[in-house]
């Protein structure tokens, strides 16, 4: 190999020789090849640290804490304009000739215009709610709304029916769609026990649906990709069904599972031959307008007996706002919709990074553009795209979302390191990987209840949150931009949210 061929690594890998008693567990762990066990020395031994991703699991499993992990210290010289990220990409195409691939969300340095927002509390005139003695509700539901309701008394029971089928969860927020495949069968199993557990729901992913977790189903979106994979009549049994159109960390673009992905498990679960990739085209190629859109909604209500809600999964692309109108048009009964930052299994890195916009932009500008369509009320808004805490969740809600999605911070929850190499399929932790010698690591009752906390902990600070502001229930909440305040350095973002800056005066009416 030539010398100018050589990439120089990221990570540099530190074993103290003093500390290290020879256990061999970090060799045993290393799951990309970057450490290794002397025989002879009786030591373990860095092997390559250009296979280091820093994971954290050689350093995590060290009984003696010897191993440390660190930028490698050779820098490249100083350019504003040709960055290290640059030019190792550059590098990395010039040696390969193929595309950059990559997992988890954009990791490029766009600001974040949820850190650019806050929110008021109550103070004299308007009393606030004590959250641990007085009930707040953050039960919601997803559907279209009725125009009216029809109220059955039975002695001391009311029965509400409305035109519209509609799934109440227990909280405003769900668990993203993440199909079998681009995580393990010990993650998936892990959480759909926990959004039982907690009264909310999970998506699929285009995967469909293994028969294990059939119980789960009433659980369940049921995700109808470009690629039809599982899809059976004992899948439409779910909850809700989504027609995926797009995700945030790709919009435009379908998805591939190579042969090599598909084994006997994946098989039985996307009803297609072991080895065969699974191609997932980037359109859908029975919709190409607004009615293709509404006949496939039709079908699925058909299809259903009108007894679940349909709903429509696309990316936060520049004009979203005319995309939702005619998508509530076609009559869909919810609609997800993915910001940039959403995060991927596998997608080009040049897609990944610069496609697309911010979540915060994006449900801002689509719900005032309902409302004055006068459509808001017509269709639940699920938002989502790299949602990071609790406080994220409360901005997303005011700006104008019905429910929050979450997905890279339930990994997270789960062990995830972001080390960014999903498409290897080689994760240390057994989350984003269909090896069966590496799923065994994730037990799926401890992730559960990783995960079944991560919401609780998230629904309880909604709850002290909307406390504070002096309102009893999430609903109200929807949309309540008045509540939040822009600190940030961009008046043109606060006026595309709808946002007042903070410090301006409240202007009373005559």
């Amino acid at each position: 190999m030539r010398a100018q061929d050589k990439v120089l690594p990221r990570f540099k890998v530190r074993i103290s020789q003093e500390e290290c008693i020879g256990c061999g567990r970090c060799a045993k762990n290393c799951t990309f090849g970057a450490l290794d066990f002397d025989k002879e020395k009786d030591k373990a031994v860095v092997l390559d640290n250009g296979s280091c991703v820093a994971c954290q699991r050689c350093a995590v499993y060290c009984p003696t804490d010897a191993i440390s992990i660190q930028e490698y210290p050779v820098v490249y010289p100083s350019h504003a304009n040709w960055t290290p990220w640059h030019l190792r990409g550059i590098y990395e195409q010039a040696k390969t000739g193929s595309v950059l691939i990559s997992g988890m969300g954009k990791d490029r340095p766009y600001p974040i215009v949820f850190d650019s927002l806050v929110w008021d509390a109550c103070q004299v005139t308007n009393p606030a709610i004590d959250a641990l003695r007085e009930p707040i509700e953050t039960r919601t539901f997803i559907g279209r709304k009725s125009d009216k309701l029809d109220i059955e008394q039975k002695g001391d029971c009311f029965t509400f029916r409305g035109d519209y089928s509609n799934v109440m969860i227990s909280t405003p927020l769900i668990v993203g769609h993440m199909s079998l495949g681009s995580i393990s069968y010990n993650a998936h199993s892990a959480i759909l026990k926990a959004v039982k557990e907690v009264g909310t729901l999970f998506g699929t992913g285009e995967g469909g649906l293994h028969p294990d977790h059939i119980e789960y189903r009433k659980h369940t979106i049921g995700e109808i990709a470009s690629g039809r994979f599982g899809v059976s009549p004992d899948y439409l049994k779910a909850a809700a069904l989504e027609i995926k159109i797009g995700q945030g960390a790709k919009p435009g673009h379908g998805g591939q599972l190579p042969g090599e992905k598909v084994t006997e498990l994946i098989s039985e679960t996307r009803g297609i031959p072991v080895g065969t990739d699974a191609l997932s085209p980037n359109p859908q190629h029975d919709i190409y307008s607004i009615e293709d859109l509404k006949t496939l909604i039709a079908a699925l209500h058909e299809a259903t007996e009108y007894s679940i809600p349909i709903g429509v999964k696309v990316a936060a692309v520049n004009n979203i706002a005319a995309i939702a109108s005619g998508i509530v048009r076609a009559g869909a009964d919810f609609m997800s919709i993915d910001g940039f930052r959403g995060g991927t299994g596998a997608t080009p890195r040049a897609i990944r990074d610069n496609a697309g916009m911010p979540i915060e932009l994006a449900i801002a500008s689509v719900d005032q553009h309902l409302r004055d369509e006068e459509l808001r009320h017509k269709v639940t808004l699920i938002a989502g795209g790299s949602l990071r805490s609790s406080s994220d969740l409360v901005k997303i809600i005011a700006l104008g979302a019905d429910v929050g999605m979450i997905a890279t911070a339930v990994l997270i929850a789960m062990g995830c390191r972001m080390c960014q190499q999903c498409p290897t399929g080689r994760c240390a932790w057994g989350i984003a990987t269909g090896d069966p010698r590496l799923e065994r690591r994730l037990d799926p009752a401890w992730a559960a209840k990783r995960v079944e906390n991560l919401i609780k902990s998230w629904t309880a600070d909604l709850d002290e949150v909307l406390g504070t502001m002096g309102i009893d229930a999430v609903e109200s909440f929807v949309g309540n931009r008045d509540r939040l305040k822009y600190v940030g350095p961009n008046p043109e973002e606060a006026k595309i949210l709808g946002v007042k800056h903070a410090g301006s005066r409240i202007e009373l009416e005559d």
